[in-house]
């Protein structure tokens, strides 16, 4: 079988989709005050708030090491609290502050571009994210 063409190699369209939502992104949570790989810590505490770093390390498929830095600034901006865990002290829970919540509301604009973007219709994008997910799903298998 000969190399495929880069434009026809599946790595590469994911890659190059992803820094394109990136930069499309990036005005929008520059007007936030946060970053991407902040914005996605926020997302999982807006799922399930008062998680511990492993948790939401697990969830973004990180390590917790990469998240500790992402929470001391999110915390120094106001947008999450960092709390012991009672019970185990190696433990640290993150809930969001009021500011934090609030967030969730103003990044809608997001989403709304994105899609304005795209020209695609919601369910095509959601038929998508369905496709990337599954493939996701069965490499992380392999």
């Amino acid at each position: 079988m000969e190399p495929l063409a880069l434009d026809d190699q599946l790595c590469f369209s994911l890659y190059s989709t992803a820094i394109a939502v990136n930069r499309t992104y990036k005005p929008m949570l520059d007007a936030l005050g946060i970053t991407y790989p902040q914005y996605l810590v926020l997302n999982t505490l807006w799922e399930k708030d008062g998680r511990g770093i492993s948790e939401i390390a697990h969830r973004l498929a990180l390590e917790p090491s990469t998240i500790t830095p992402l929470m001391k600034r999110l915390e120094a901006a106001g947008f999450v609290t960092r709390q012991r865990d009672a019970q185990d002290e190696r433990q640290v829970q993150v809930h969001l502050t009021p500011r934090g919540q609030a967030l969730r509301a103003e990044s809608t604009c997001l989403t709304e571009t994105l899609l304005k973007r795209s020209g695609m219709s919601l369910p095509q994008i959601v038929a998508l994210n369905a496709q990337l997910r599954a493939l996701r799903a069965a490499l992380a298998e392999g």
